[in-house]
């Protein structure tokens, strides 16, 4: 008999028909394929784009190369030629300028006819490529290429201002509404500046634009190495320059920014948009791949920053400038990866902090979490307050009157007698008086030493709500590094299994970075935060009451961060839920969650690109 899949294939793909023959060639392709699957693949080979998808498979399998998922979705997403034509008879209401400044430095000849090629053929017209060449001779051949368009404004001043300068003396022969800056050897896709046009027009008063890119080695060869990045976010942006290409300036926002600054010439795209975030929050990232980043051997692109390893120590300070106009103090260091910075955050005066800690009998756990806390723990003005929820066993009881020795830890007892995690922290904050508060489950066994300062330090600005930590199962792989609205059809832990030694996608699971929610098992707040936003919900008994909190403080206007150089063990089970009741329980408050938060669910998170797929924790692209 006929297998599923092959009876689906006679019924939609006739035999003599294009398709047929198509997976004729890919025979391997459709045998024992699931039925899902099968299905997917008829809807893609059905769309609009349906033969260009059919020619890139075709030519990779015939010589033999692995299709890469970023190049699937280059099929799926990337404008057509009739999309691009639609483009060019589109009439905006607002037509702007758009400035393309470019500094020149010796720029190898293909390159940059290739890069002003990438202008000509934009769909939108009314842009200008603003050129200033400080290579120590002059070459005729870029001077001939730079007539091909009357919109190419090209000046040789025979002298390397270095970068930064080079960049301004173009933003002074500039003449447009908006600057946009461009590297001397990467490309613009054609639809680029159509799109930035486009979120112009949609959004008048926006002051700073940014998009998705990715890398490029030459023009015939495939693009690689995407990068779909979050909505503006403050802390990832302190921790690592993800803005980097395509970035759009007002013209007036940057005459008040007096352009960029050559002391920071390296890491000076950093020095500039972090002090385009302390002068506007008109910011909009545009999640579509509208930058070609050049990949050669002398380019930061392809060294991973070596060729340029300056540029990490500018980095350095860098931030440490920007922390000071803000108004905040920090230590700054080398994050975990190239590139990529840490920073420990003052602790203002001495506050009190309450630790609390949940238990019912896990004397275990317990009493591995509170001699790790005890042992390591560098700060010194802390409480731990177990909140006693319904024990029966004897031990239980016993350990508590040992440990109530000592004068840092306090036993509180829960007056109800049904286990609901949120009106069990709820009573912990109303009965203690820390100033600030940590949630921890008992059943974790704490990493970091000074823990406490690093989340205090954060928790202390005014700007922050809640942080976050960064947990492992104890066979070393990660629980938690922070949570994703709307991953998995509801909330989902991104990260979760990849080993701690490994790295995820661009190495997020290593930086600090604003999210939507951070998980319960290690949490800290200003208690005026509980205060502010009405506590945690009781309507979320067992699951999803921190991420419910979270998005409160969120819907507050705060931030949530997570840190992921404060590390735990979470001594917990890998299985979700171990049995129809907590199953059952599970999805009733899953359902609730998602009815709250459904327009939260709907918009999408906004530190989760929409190119990746949702039903992935590890930031798998979407295809």
């Amino acid at each position: 008999m006929k297998s599923l899949s092959v009876r689906l294939r006679d019924k939609f793909l006739p035999e003599g028909g294009k398709l047929r023959q198509f997976f004729r060639k890919t025979n391997r392709i459709i045998h024992g394929i699931k039925f899902k699957n099968f299905i997917k693949i008829i809807k893609l080979l059905k769309t609009k784009k349906l033969k260009k998808t059919m020619e890139i498979i075709n030519k990779k399998i015939q010589n033999g190369i692995v299709i890469t998922p970023y190049e699937i979705w280059m099929s799926k997403n990337d404008p057509t030629k009739e999309e691009l034509e639609k483009q060019r008879k589109h009439k905006f209401k607002n037509n702007p300028k758009i400035s393309v400044l470019v500094p020149m430095y010796n720029t190898p000849i293909n390159f940059f006819e290739e890069l002003v090629d990438s202008l000509i053929n934009q769909t939108y017209f009314n842009w200008e490529l603003c050129l200033i060449d400080g290579s120590p001779n002059k070459n005729k051949e870029i001077d001939n290429i730079s007539k091909k368009d009357e919109r190419i404004k090209y000046k040789y001043t025979g002298k390397n201002l270095g970068i930064s300068d080079n960049t301004n003396e173009a933003l002074k022969i500039s003449k447009g509404d908006y600057i946009a800056l461009l590297d001397h050897d990467d490309l613009l896709p054609p639809n680029s500046l159509f799109e930035i046009v486009k979120t112009i027009n949609k959004n008048p008063e926006v002051e700073f634009i940014y998009t998705d890119e990715d890398k490029i080695t030459t023009i015939d060869k495939p693009r690689f190495n995407p990068y779909f990045k979050p909505d503006f976010a403050i802390d990832t942006l302190r921790a690592n320059n993800y803005i980097c290409h395509f970035s759009v300036f007002k013209k007036d926002l940057m005459t008040k920014l007096k352009g960029e600054r050559s002391k920071y010439d390296g890491s000076q795209d950093h020095d500039l948009v972090l002090r385009m975030s302390e002068k506007t929050n008109k910011i909009i990232h545009i999640p579509k791949v509208l930058y070609h980043w050049r990949v050669h051997e002398d380019s930061t692109a392809k060294s991973g920053g070596k060729a340029k390893p300056y540029a990490f120590e500018v980095g350095i300070k860098v931030i440490e400038d920007h922390l000071k106009r803000v108004g905040l103090e920090g230590k700054v260091s080398h994050g975990v990866t190239r590139g990529t910075y840490k920073i420990d955050y003052k602790v203002i005066g001495n506050p009190k902090v309450t630790i609390l800690i949940p238990n019912k009998d896990e004397t275990k756990t317990l009493k591995k979490c509170i001699n790790s806390i005890l042992k390591l723990t560098t700060y010194k003005n802390y409480e731990i307050v177990i909140i006693e929820n319904n024990s029966k066993e004897e031990k239980t009881f016993d350990y508590y009157k040992e440990i109530e020795k000592n004068k840092k830890i306090k036993i509180i007892y829960f007056p109800e007698k049904e286990f609901n995690y949120s009106k069990i922290i709820n009573y912990g904050v109303k009965n203690t008086d820390g100033e600030y508060i940590v949630q921890l489950n008992n059943n974790m066994q704490l990493l970091t030493p000074d823990w406490i300062e690093k989340m205090l330090g954060m928790t202390q600005r005014e700007d922050v709500g809640a942080v976050g930590v960064k947990t492992y199962y104890p066979d070393g792989t990660i629980q938690h590094a922070g949570i994703i609205i709307g991953l998995q059809n509801s909330v989902g832990y991104i990260f979760k299994g990849l080993h701690k030694n490994a790295h995820g996608y661009f190495a997020k699971e290593s930086e600090i970075q604003n999210l939507s929610a951070v998980a319960k098992y290690c949490m800290m707040a200003k208690r005026k935060t509980y205060e502010e936003v009405g506590y945690m919900n009781p309507d979320f008994a067992i699951d999803f009451n921190d991420v419910d909190f979270s998005l409160n403080i969120i819907k507050s206007g705060k931030l949530i961060i997570y840190n992921p150089f404060v590390e735990f063990i979470n001594y917990a089970t890998k299985e979700l839920k171990d049995s129809k009741e907590k199953q059952n329980r599970y999805n009733i408050e899953r359902e609730l969650f998602n009815e709250k938060w459904g327009e939260y669910i709907k918009k999408g998170d906004p530190y989760f690109n929409p190119n990746f797929d949702n039903k992935s924790d590890q930031y798998q692209i979407k295809t």
